[in-house]
This record gives structure tokens, sequence and C-alpha cells, in this order.
């Protein structure tokens, strides 16, 4: 059974930094890659970031947080990173933890990010 469980969520001021962490089991964690996506109050969800399985962990963003996120993943943890800095109010969104096995998604519950001053 795969299961995906996002922590690190929280309030934070403009300018300001959080890490996401996503925590996956019930799977083979290293031949997948893994992708974070958000969803903002009344807007459809989003792909934020992405990283490919290794080798090469090839990753991709989001043309609005390019420069300002970094995707990562311990392979040895089952664990996949999204660092996220210099905030604004327009990232405010639940963020969510995802994988896709045999043509079907896997999605955690989603952890809250309020940007706001």
């Amino acid at each position: 059974q795969v299961l995906l469980v996002e922590s690190g969520g929280g309030l934070v001021q403009p300018g300001g930094s959080l890490r996401l962490s996503c925590a996956a089991s019930g799977f083979t964690f290293s031949i997948y890659g893994m992708t974070w996506y958000r969803q903002a109050p009344g807007k459809e969800r989003e792909l934020v970031a992405s990283i490919s399985a290794a080798p090469g962990r090839i990753t991709n963003y989001a043309d609005s947080v390019k420069g300002r996120f970094t995707i990562s993943r311990d392979n040895g943890k089952k664990m996949v990173y999204l660092q996220m800095n210099s905030l604004k109010p327009e990232d405010t969104a639940v963020y969510y933890c995802s994988v896709l096995i045999n043509s079907l998604r896997n999605w955690g519950r989603g952890t809250q990010v309020t940007v706001s001053s």
C-alpha cells in the first residue's frame, strides 16, 4: 500500500523559508520519480517540482518557483524534500507529495503553507 505523508508546512512571513518533507512507504522508492504539487483556494492543483529516479535525478520546476524552490530526495530514508525560499503570498496553498505508479497517481494528504504578514 502506497503511503505518502507530508510535513513541514506552516505560517511564514513573505521572504521567509520553509522545508517540506514527504515520507514514502509501500513501494520501491528509489525507482520512481517524485513530484510536489500545490493547490490554492479556488484554483486547480498545479505541479510545483519533480525529481527523477536515480541516477541523474533530473529536476523540473514550475516557472513561478524557479530559483526559489529546490526539490531533493534521500533514497536511503525514502524521503523527498522541497526547500522553499523567498516565499511569496501567492505561494499559499496546500502542498502535496505524489508518485505515479502503474498509471495511477498516488497522493499524500497535503500540508498547508500560508505566506502572510
